[in-house]
Formats: structure tokens, sequence, C-alpha cells
């Protein structure tokens, strides 16, 4: 077959079909496809095709010929610039279905499932506010937009990363993903800054004070957290911006500085202060307690959160018996919502300050019959001495990161001899790679669940259950 003559500079008449994973716009070219970013199922388009590789191009649109019906007003004014976003202009319900109908396609391709369908998808009933923890970045190189004069102050930004640039931020006034409240201590904080002229962080030379402010919600509860990140310790700096959050805002119960003085841009440091308040702040979730550490891993959707848990709960299918394993289990979230049903759980994971925090909630909320393990799990389970520390499983969860599971760990699983694996993944590319391994070894993927935990973003969680054949 002669691949068609699609040309990088070449403009097109495009009718986006689908959402590729990721968000990008799906059109194709007498059958040769092109990306579209920032455009949606049943738009026409005229775009530029900025880049061609073998088997596909990527493109920009230029102008919309045909609006598309699922098309929505997005609500935030800086939703055209801001990559916190990507979907807002697509109706929710059709947001579903396109992520929906990208996880199906992943497992017919990587997992070779040629009839694959998603069994159960759990929407969002929260579409907007429903983020329990942001985190915006302070600047001196601030992002300019066209509407904006050349008098425009470019030395001091409070906001996001604007998309592909590390350098540059968008100074955001209001982030609909967030409590309304955070939008209040936001600008409060940009304001007082100013007025208290706190040099903020530059990425290149490295010079500055203020680089990050991180907020937590208790969605269940009335904590609050506010954690400004600085380039290194400095009380008489940072305490008069802490007094006058606190007084500013009282309903804040936890004040922290964390210092960060290394070149990597990240919003956690190597040691932290308390300014005000606690070291840490308490959620509920699906009739559990969780103690929240300013670093600390936690689902960011909480409500959807609580629904994610259940679901690899019900596909564990416990009855009080069983010895269980949770791999990758971070602060435990999920090993707490097995025990309640199991006879017995070992959580593993290679962050000390995760089992630490893991273990503190398994005593807050007077659970027993778990027990976390630090470990490598790329090596942990080879060691013969290591591995008689704990009883085998009779069910096995894992929640990997994003990259997936590590290809020696996939190989490793079948070995435990457990009845079943329940699979929770942030990334169904690599959920569906180590699936279709795993079919290879023995079990077999009886079913799939798709929750939207971050509705307007590309992100998708998944739940799998495989049963051994």
């Amino acid at each position: 077959m002669i691949e068609p003559t699609v040309k990088k500079g070449q403009k097109y008449e495009l009718t986006i079909e689908s959402l590729a994973y990721g968000g990008k716009g799906v059109a194709k070219v007498d059958g040769f496809v092109v990306f579209v970013k920032n455009a949606i199922p049943g738009q026409k388009v005229r775009a530029l095709v900025y880049r061609k590789r073998k088997g596909f191009a990527e493109a920009r649109p230029l102008e919309v010929i045909k609006e598309s019906s699922f098309k929505v007003e997005a609500p935030c004014e800086h939703f055209a610039f801001c990559g916190g976003c990507t979907f807002q202009q697509l109706d929710y319900a059709e947001q579903v279905n396109q992520k929906k109908q990208q996880v199906e396609d992943l497992f017919r391709r990587q997992a070779g499932i040629a009839d694959f369908s998603v069994d159960d998808v759990i929407a969002a009933e929260e579409q907007y506010h429903y983020r329990n923890k942001m985190e915006f970045s302070f600047s001196n190189r601030r992002w300019t937009l066209p509407d904006e004069d050349d008098d425009t102050e470019r030395s001091f930004a409070l906001g996001l990363h604007v998309p592909r640039r590390y350098d540059k931020i968008l100074n955001i006034n209001e982030c609909h993903l967030q409590p309304k409240l955070g939008n209040e201590i936001l600008n409060a904080v940009k304001d007082k800054a100013r007025e208290l002229k706190l040099k903020p962080y530059d990425v290149k030379t490295h010079n500055g004070f203020l680089r990050h402010l991180v907020m937590r919600f208790g969605h269940n509860t009335s904590d609050m957290m506010v954690n400004l990140v600085t380039s290194y310790e400095n009380p008489e700096l940072i305490q008069p911006l802490a007094d006058h959050i606190h007084e500013t805002f009282p309903q804040v119960t936890s004040i922290i500085n964390n210092i960060n003085t290394k070149k990597a841009d990240i919003a956690f440091g190597e040691y932290e202060t308390i300014l005000y308040g606690n070291p840490t702040i308490t959620e509920k979730m699906g009739g559990l307690t969780f103690e929240i550490s300013a670093n600390s891993f936690f689902q960011t959707n909480t409500n959807q959160g609580a629904k994610l848990y259940q679901t690899a709960l019900d596909g564990a299918e416990l009855t009080g018996k069983e010895i269980v394993y949770d791999l990758y289990c971070g602060t435990g979230s999920i090993s707490l919502f097995l025990a309640q049903k199991a006879k017995e759980v070992h959580g593993f994971e290679l962050i000390t300050s995760s089992v630490e925090d893991a273990t503190r909630n398994a005593i807050t909320n007077l659970i027993t019959n778990v027990r976390f393990h630090k470990a490598n799990l790329d090596f942990f389970f080879k060691k013969e001495s290591k591995r008689k520390k704990v009883p085998n499983p009779d069910i096995i969860i894992v929640d990997p990161p994003r990259a997936g599971m590590h290809k020696d760990m996939v190989s490793a699983l079948p070995k435990f001899g457990a009845q079943r694996l329940v699979y929770v993944s942030c990334n169904p590319t690599t959920q569906a790679r180590d699936v279709a391994l795993l079919m290879e070894n023995g079990y077999e993927l009886k079913k799939l669940s798709m929750v939207d935990m971050f509705p307007h973003t590309p992100h998708i969680e998944t739940v799998g259950v495989l049963e051994k054949i």
C-alpha cells in the first residue's frame, strides 16, 4: 500500500473522528492518521501539519469549519493557554465515552483481545472542584497572553506551567478543579508575596526564594494544609506570609514550609518546618481515616478514590479467609480497605516514608491484620530469605506507577500461585502490555472497569480482574 501524500507544512481540511489516548483529535487522510491537538470529535477543521512520521502526522487547527455537536463552553478563563485541563470544551458524557473507547482500543491492540470491551464505567459525579490537592509554581518568568500589552509585569507569576515550557508560568486567577477556597488563598498568597517583595525562584539561574504553593483539602473533614516550598530556610522571610494566611483564612489547620535546595523543579524538599498548626491533615474515605503529611501520596480525587478502591475490593471477592498481597501499596490506602474483609494483608512499598504513613494509618483505624514491608519489588521476592518472611498469597493486588510493572515482576507473579490478581492502573497502555504477559503465563482477564478520576483531563484509571486458568 502506497502511503498517502501528507506533507509537513501543508494545510488540510480534517474531520475529527475520535480522541487518541493522551487527548489529541484523530483524523484521517485516505486512511493515513493525523493527530490534531486541541480538537474534539465531530469538528471539521482546517489544520496545518507540523510534523510527519512513519505511519502518522501531527497537526494544529487553524480554524473550525464546522463545530462539533459535543462542544460546550469552557468555564475557565485560562483554558486556551493552561495545560491543566484538556477537554473543558467537550461535553462530559462524551469525554467518558472517548476514554472508554481508548481503553478498548489499547487492549484490543496490545493485549490481543479482539472483542474486548470495558465492563463497567464509573463516571464522576463532581466534574469541577474535585481535586483535594493542587500545586502551583512561583516564577519570575511569567507567560504573557496575546492581548496583554508591553507594560505587563513579567517578573512575578503564581500559577501553572504553560504546556511544553518548563520555564514559563501562566499566572492563574481561578482554577476550577480545586475548591473555591483554594482560589481565594491562591490570590491572597500572590498579593502578599508581592507586597513583602519575596523573590520567586528562577529555574534557569537557580536564584530566588519562593518555589511552590501546594494546598491540600480534606473533602470529608474541615482540615486544610498550605505548604510553602522555598529554595532555602529563612524564617524571617516566610513567617510574615504564613501569619497572613493564618489571619486571613483561620480554617487553614496546617501551614508547612518545605525546603528544596536542589535544582530539580519538584514541590517537596529535603526537610520541612511547621509554621502553624499540625504536621498533617486528616481525610476520611470509605469509612477509614487517613493522616496526610505534606509529601504523602493520597488519591487526588477523594470521592472517586473511594469508588476506585471499592471496585478493587469487589474484584478481590474476599470471604475473610484470604491472605492478600498489596504490591506498590504506597501509604496503604487499598491495603486498609482490603484488610476489613481479608484474613491478612501484606503491603509492599519501596519508599520508607510511605511505609511509615501506611503503618500510622493502620494504627489510626485500629486495623491489626495488615503489615507493611519496605521492599524493592524488582528484587525482593528473588531472595528466598525475604520470601520466607511472608506467607504465600491467595490474592494479589497491584497498583504500579505509570510505567507499569518491571518485566521480572510480571514474570514472578504467576509463581506465587494466587488464584486472583486485581490490577489497578493509572495508565491503560502499560496495563494492557502487562496483562498480555500475564495471559501468556496462565491468567485470564475476567473483567475490566474504568473509573474517571480526573474529568477534563486525559488521565484514565482502570481496575482489571484476572483469574488463574
